[in-house]
């Protein structure tokens, strides 16, 4: 079964055991035998493996991996070493610049990021691909929505940055007065127009942490 090897295996010893995830297993061997799945499967737990449960600062949700090829590495919004940048993650550096004065560069590979307590989840970890939202039905929201739950319980406080309409429909999980939730647009090209730019989640993000007493988030990735 899974070893994600950090704290996470004691929290989710009971989804990682449940029918829901048995059946979630088969379906992806099949999935992954028969088709082009993104990302490599010792990829898929990659967020919960580089930011461990009480290492999380901020959570930034994502839909699903990207589904073109060498993309996806199991963190949301981030794009393997040598890949050009997505337009939505060239939104967010931008956004980081304009917000914080950070230049983030070129490479979209966020794991400092992730190394730094940003949980970078999608709420579907796997993809067929070349077809977006391929693998949203076959049983991951169960587990990424327990994950977000069991961070919802944390006495610790977390900041959720939820972008898009889909991110935003998680806020039923976060009930949990001690978080913060940041929400605005998705920062794709259709829509970071209306209400992403000039949103300021980095700097919402590190203020709250830094008046909670929590170290806040170095957005550089130079």
């Amino acid at each position: 079964m899974v070893n994600i090897g950090n704290e996470w295996d004691e929290y989710l010893k009971e989804d990682f055991e449940s029918e829901n995830y048995k059946k979630l297993r088969e379906t992806l061997k099949k999935e992954y035998t028969s088709h082009k799945v993104y990302p490599d499967m010792y990829c898929i737990f990659n967020a919960l493996k580089l930011t461990d449960y009480s290492a999380v600062k901020v959570v930034i949700l994502g839909q699903d991996p990207y589904h073109g090829d060498g993309q996806a590495h199991g963190l949301s919004f981030s794009v393997q070493k040598g890949v050009p940048l997505p337009p939505s993650l060239k939104n967010i550096f931008d956004e980081v610049k304009s917000d914080i004065g950070v230049e983030c560069g070129t490479c979209g590979d966020l794991t400092a990021w992730a190394e730094r307590g940003v949980l970078l989840l999608n709420a579907a970890l796997t993809v067929r691909a070349s077809e977006p939202m391929s693998h949203s039905k076959i049983g991951w929201a169960l587990l990424t929505d327990s994950i977000i739950s069991k961070l919802n319980i944390r006495e610790k406080p977390v900041v959720f940055i939820l972008w898009g309409s889909f991110a935003r429909s998680k806020k039923l999980l976060i009930t949990n007065p001690r978080h913060l939730i940041v929400e605005s647009a998705h920062p794709s090209p259709l829509s970071a127009n209306y209400g992403f730019f000039g949103s300021h989640p980095f700097s919402k993000a590190n203020n709250f942490l830094e008046a909670k007493g929590i170290e806040p988030v170095d957005w550089n990735l130079l």
